[in-house]
Formats: C-alpha cells, structure tokens, sequence
C-alpha cells in the first residue's frame, strides 16, 4: 500500500551504546573470565522457581539475558530458540531472564513492542513467539542482573560443567544482517569437545539494562509529555479528506480518531489514545484528532484536549454537514 490509514471513531451510534552504566551507586561490570556463575532463585513463566542448582546436570550451562520490549532482543529471539533445540540432546542449558524492571521503561522505549517487560507480559511473549527455554523475572530485585554485571539485553554469559565462565558477550555478529561469526555457538562447542573457547569476550549491543534507578527518568519524560502545548484548529470536509488521502511522502501510518465532549467513551478512551501516541510518533506515525463539538463548544473541546494533555494535530469540524464528514473519511462508511 502506498498509504495507511486509520480511523477510531467513538461517537455513540452516529459515526459508529556504550553500556556501562551507574545503577545502586556504583558502575556495572560484567562477570570476569573465569568467575563462579552467581547462584540465583527466580520465578519463571512456567510458574516454578528456578535456582542455578536446578541445572547441575547441564555440561554447559548458558544463561542470556534478554527482554521482550527491546528491538535487538527481539530480532534474537528466534537464534537463541535455535541454540536451545540444538544443544537440548548435548548436555546443554539455555535459560533467558529478563532483568528489567518495567518500570524504568519510557513510553517512547515501548515504541516496538507489542508488550512491555512485566512478569504477565513476559507470560504472553513466550506464549506468541512459541519460548523453547526457561524465561525468568528479574525485575523486582534485579540482584542476579547485577551480580552477573549485565550490560544490556541481550547479553550471553556461558559457563562449563564446573560453572566457571567460559565466554560472555553476544550470539552473533549481527542481529539484522548477514550473520559472519557465531561466538556463543562456538564457545559452546568448544566447551563440549573439552578445548579452550577462542574467543572469550565480546561487545555486546542491544538496548541498556532499565534499573530501577531509571524510574526518574520515566517520571522526567511523563513531565516533559505532559508540558507540551496543546492547539485545537479547525477544519472542513476538504481538509478531512486531505487527512484520508493521507499523500504524506513519508508514508507514515495515520490513526485518525472522532470525537466529542459529549461522549462518554470517547473521553474515557483518550487516556489511552495519548498513551499511544507519545509510545508511536518517533516512529513514522501520526495521530490526529478530530473533535465532532459545534463551533461555540470549541474552547470546550480544547480544555479537554488540554486536562488530558492531548498533545498531537488537534481539528475540530464545526459543519453541522456530518454526512460531509463521512464521505470525506471514508464515503462506504
């Protein structure tokens, strides 16, 4: 398609990378070379516990932190299924923990995602994108994030059968692109034939560890989204259907939502229509709103635009032509 456009209508029955980072005073670094697997006890989405005694059996042992919110964790997600059922039948352990808490994660973050990093939104995550391996929660306390010194998501730490760590840093060499070298499979391998891993470390990339200590910045951002001015212009049938047409060259998806200071459930889904917004419009995406208030409510209308912090194209079609409106929208509406 060469444009896209929605609409939400809600008016009764009448229009039915460096990573280092300072968390809990001090920088975090990860697990040396060579340095016992830090013992840890964490639900997992399987609704068991999960301690580092559980997989004594494992000849390797590979523990990646990873969550569902970020871009790159998601576009490892299916190489680290792979790795699982590969080495299911060798002797090996893949476990994933997320160690974000979730809510240290700014709207925007969330901006490529269809869940965000809760123990239930983990639940649904596994459940969609069919999870072949333990998926523990980490965000209340987030200690085994910090005793494994995890960087970002994802972050690979690879242990032998006496739990020293053999290799710490990416899956691969690309988590878009052509993939030219295989690090945490051949650190695997070398670890179940008895040789040395050649290559022990790795940079990682991938989106930053969301500490706690983040949830200032959460509240910052919400403070910042919420002083952004308000407007409410008017507009007519010709101006709606230059909205529907939606010729922009940047493509951009176009969510169009109808409204009215009289309706209940419009003013009552609103919250949410910002919540939306503020998550979408860095990406190419642009909502609009379209208040269906005659013309001497129009100060009304923006105070409510304004009381919701409704910061986004903001119209008001004061016709008493509705039909005009319907055809310019969408004429088999």
């Amino acid at each position: 398609m060469n444009r896209l456009f929605l609409v939400s209508v809600c008016i009764t029955a009448l229009f039915g990378g460096m990573f280092a980072q300072a968390a809990r005073g001090g920088e975090i670094k990860p697990l040396a070379i060579g340095a016992a697997a830090p013992d840890f006890n964490l639900p997992g989405i399987d609704a068991k516990q999960h301690a580092l005694a559980d997989y004594a059996n494992a000849k390797v042992l590979v523990i990646v932190f990873t969550c569902n919110h970020c871009p790159t964790a998601q576009a490892y997600e299916g190489r680290i299924k792979q790795l699982a059922t590969r080495y299911a039948d060798k002797g090996v352990a893949l476990v994933a923990i997320n160690p974000n808490d979730p809510l240290a994660i700014r709207l925007d973050e969330l901006g490529y995602t269809d869940v965000s990093d809760s123990f239930d939104d983990m639940k649904l995550r596994a459940r969609d994108h069919a999870f072949n391996f333990p998926y523990l929660y980490d965000g209340d306390t987030q200690k085994t994030a910090h005793a494994f010194g995890v960087l970002a998501t994802p972050h690979v730490f690879i242990f032998d059968a006496q739990r020293k760590l053999r290799y710490v840093g990416r899956i691969d060499n690309s988590d878009v692109k052509q993939v030219k070298t295989h690090e945490a499979a051949d650190a695997i391998d070398a670890l179940l034939a008895g040789k040395p891993v050649a290559v022990e470390k790795t940079k990682i990339s991938g989106c930053s560890t969301k500490w706690s200590d983040k949830r200032e910045d959460v509240k910052k951002f919400m403070a910042a989204c919420d002083a952004e001015p308000v407007t409410l212009d008017v507009v007519d049938a010709v101006g709606v259907k230059a909205i529907a047409a939606n010729d922009d060259p940047a493509k951009k998806l176009r969510l169009v939502n109808v409204w009215a200071t009289y309706c209940g459930p419009c003013l009552a889904e609103m919250p949410e229509l910002v919540e939306i917004n503020r998550m979408y419009r860095h990406r190419p995406f642009e909502m609009i709103t379209i208040s269906m208030d005659d013309a001497d409510h129009k100060n009304a209308a923006l105070k409510m635009l304004q009381e919701r912090h409704v910061a986004m194209k903001n119209l008001i079609y004061t016709s008493d032509d509705h039909d005009a409106l319907d055809n310019a929208l969408d004429k088999d509406w």
